[in-house]
């Protein structure tokens, strides 16, 4: 983000804009803290969120002490631009009492593992290493590909029909699993089903 592209209103609360903390991966809020322009600049040059401390009356980057940096992915500006909606990555807890956000909460989303895992998927793709049962998949090729996730569909229903909870979620854990590594070798994302599903749903 370069600096030119926002013009903060810092003068409407003395000199400082609110900066709400969220990762960009879960999209927990992990803290909010105060930026003036020196710490805005800060953070846009070293890509770590820096605040002003008004307990300290100077800059901090956030880790600074602990380690536990926050990376900035983008950095938006809110309609009125005097509040910032900074995304980061974490690289540990975020509050000083040791806890994942500022707020107590575990910052965790049990559906945001699924892009990861096709991130995973999709550089086993790029890096084809030997041993690895998903390169195996992408050398059989597509229609070996295509069959496992006959299969694996198959498994999921017999197990929905005649089996226990536990082998219906282990299977279907399989089908999706197959299934992603499907879409990665056409080129397309487990997003591209999502978008999918909320257009049948409006």
């Amino acid at each position: 983000m370069e600096k030119e592209t926002v013009q903060l209103d810092f003068e409407k609360m003395g000199g400082l804009v609110p900066a709400v903390v969220q990762d960009d991966v879960t999209q927990k809020v992990l803290m909010v803290g105060f930026m003036n322009e020196a710490a805005f600049h800060k953070t846009l040059d070293t890509n770590r969120v820096t605040f002003f401390s008004r307990t300290k009356g100077r800059l901090w980057t956030k880790g600074e002490q602990s380690g536990n940096f926050l990376e900035v992915k983008s950095i938006l500006p809110d309609c009125d631009n005097d509040t910032l909606l900074i995304k980061v990555t974490p690289c540990g807890p975020v509050c000083h009492t040791g806890t994942d956000t500022c707020f107590g909460e575990k910052n965790e989303d049990a559906l945001s593992f699924i892009g990861y895992l096709q991130d995973f998927i999709e550089r086993r793709k790029q890096e084809m290493p030997q041993g690895s049962y998903t390169t195996s998949l992408f050398q059989s090729g597509i229609n070996r590909m295509a069959q496992k996730v006959g299969e694996e569909a198959v498994e999921t229903v017999i197990e929905a029909t005649n089996g226990t909870d536990d082998r219906l979620i282990y299977e279907a854990s399989d089908l999706l699993y197959h299934l992603i590594v499907l879409l990665t070798s056409k080129g397309h994302r487990i997003e591209d089903l999502v978008r999918e599903l909320q257009k049948r749903h409006q």
